[in-house]
């Protein structure tokens, strides 16, 4: 009986022993996955921080960027010319022809004249002397000139701010769904990225046509032939505008009357005489001699001449 009991107690203590031995092992193990994962959290917090530190700052000392555009209606003696000089005048400047149209136009007068209407870029700095050789065009005073300048330095500033946070936030996203497992972080991760480059690209599509306006001037163009463009003078004073309408219908006036004369005969006089001419005749003939026939029955009888027989 005591030798089972020392048995029992035996294998009892050999198997608390076992049991202790078996919770150090697994203590040192929990531990150790537990720092693990700390340390995977702790460097993806670090390189998440060290991304968005090591992103560049938004440039606050941009210069200013200012959009100059010009717009002239001249009169020219030949539009079409003009617009071929104005087309080589942005080659010269190394800038380039944004559009060119010819057209014609009738005037008052019934007269056809050209018209051109031309577009150029000119680099901004050469863009005073695009305008005063566009000038040296004109066989009159300017008849319009317009230049007007619009600050864009604000909104471009605005533009890069937001450019630098979205490709920082692309740089994340990338490395999210780099390290994803599962489909649905993925392909959440992927729309997420696919948003964020699609404002990437409109943004440099509004900072790129910034750029170009800035640095590339618009020149906008009419050239108007010379007698256009020509006002109205008798005996070198200029006519006011009622005066010059007065003296244009005055014109048209003569003009219909002219017209009006040209057909009645050519046309309408050679219809009268043909239709009515013999009828009239006849009548007058008859007229004329009934009234000879009348003027004789009225005369007295000559007087009987001496030595004549009555």
């Amino acid at each position: 009986m005591k030798l089972k009991m020392i048995l029992l107690i035996s294998i009892m203590a050999l198997a608390l022993a076992s049991c202790d031995a078996r919770s150090e092992e697994l203590a040192p193990m929990a531990i150790e996955e537990i720092y693990v994962e700390r340390e995977v959290a702790e460097s993806s917090y670090g390189s998440n921080a060290d991304m968005v530190a090591s992103a560049p700052a938004p440039d606050t000392t941009v210069e200013r960027m200012v959009i100059q555009n010009a717009s002239l209606s001249i009169a020219v003696d030949n539009p079409d010319a003009s617009m071929e000089r104005v087309k080589e005048l942005a080659d010269e400047l190394n800038g380039y022809v944004v559009s060119a149209d010819m057209y014609q136009t009738t005037l008052d007068s019934g007269a056809t004249v050209l018209h051109a209407a031309v577009s150029i870029r000119v680099p901004s700095e050469k863009l005073n002397d695009a305008i005063e050789t566009i000038k040296d065009e004109a066989t009159q005073p300017v008849i319009s000139e317009n230049i007007t300048s619009q600050d864009v330095t604000a909104d471009y500033v605005d533009l890069s701010s937001r450019l630098t946070n979205l490709e920082a936030t692309e740089i994340q996203l990338q490395k999210i769904m780099d390290e994803a497992v599962k489909t649905e972080d993925v392909l959440a991760v992927y729309s997420r990225l696919v948003d964020v480059r699609g404002q990437i690209e409109v943004i440099k599509g509004q900072m790129k046509y910034y750029e170009e306006s800035a640095r590339l001037s618009m020149v906008s163009v009419e050239l108007i032939a010379d007698e256009a463009a020509q006002p109205l003078t008798i005996g070198g004073w200029q006519l006011n505008e009622e005066a010059e309408k007065a003296v244009r219908a005055l014109e048209r006036a003569v003009k219909w009357l002219a017209k009006a004369a040209i057909w009645i005969f050519i046309t309408i006089l050679p219809v009268v005489l043909l239709v009515f001419g013999p009828p009239a005749l006849i009548v007058w003939l008859i007229w004329r001699r009934r009234s000879r026939q009348k003027k004789a029955a009225q005369l007295p009888p000559d007087p009987l001449i001496p030595g004549q027989k009555g």
